[in-house]
């Protein structure tokens, strides 16, 4: 199935701005389409023989969308505190993905279990926050977290807090993303 005209340009952009960081010659207008310009937030996840190699994004649009797509390809490459920077000989075996997030929705829930049991596996990424903590699910990550409850309780500790834990005062907003892979 041949990609559409956005995720071509979104994917086009993220491995051009990669590859600018190692030297290459890129062309200013790497690819277009008119949605470029337009507020955009974005992640970019980074794979190598199917293992994630970094994931950076945007969980708000901030910036047009061309360069929030450019800045977060950068910061997966060479930034995400995970794994040493990305190396030139690696390039070629790195696989691009972008998701492209919709507007994130606040969930009401009276519990855990009442949040637990609203959520859509396979379908919402998921923002929990607590305090000064926040952390994200894209919805992606159901593939190696399908049960819910475990979702929930790894994107705790994702946010630094224990599995076990729930107050009154943890914010739950789920959103929706378009992605793109490269093949």
């Amino acid at each position: 199935m041949p990609i559409d005209p956005l995720g071509y340009a979104l994917l086009t952009i993220a491995r051009k701005a990669i590859e600018k960081r190692f030297g290459a010659a890129v062309q200013q207008n790497v690819a277009s389409h008119p949605d470029l310009a337009r507020p955009g937030a974005t992640f970019v996840t980074l794979t190598q023989d199917g293992q994630l190699r970094g994931c950076i994004g945007s969980l708000e649009a901030h910036r047009p969308l061309a360069a929030d797509v450019a800045e977060n390809a950068v910061a997966a490459a060479f930034r995400d505190p995970r794994f040493p920077p990305l190396q030139a000989d690696e390039l070629s075996r790195t696989r691009v993905e972008v998701s492209l997030l919709g507007v994130s929705e606040p969930m009401e829930f009276v519990d855990e279990a009442d949040a637990i049991g609203q959520l859509q596996p396979g379908v919402d990424g998921l923002i929990l926050s607590h305090g000064s903590r926040r952390a994200t699910f894209l919805p992606q990550v159901w593939e190696s977290l399908p049960d819910p409850r475990n979702f929930v309780a790894n994107l705790k500790v994702k946010a630094g807090l224990p599995a076990d834990f729930w107050d009154d005062d943890i914010r739950l907003a789920r959103y929706g993303v378009q992605k793109w892979k490269e093949k």
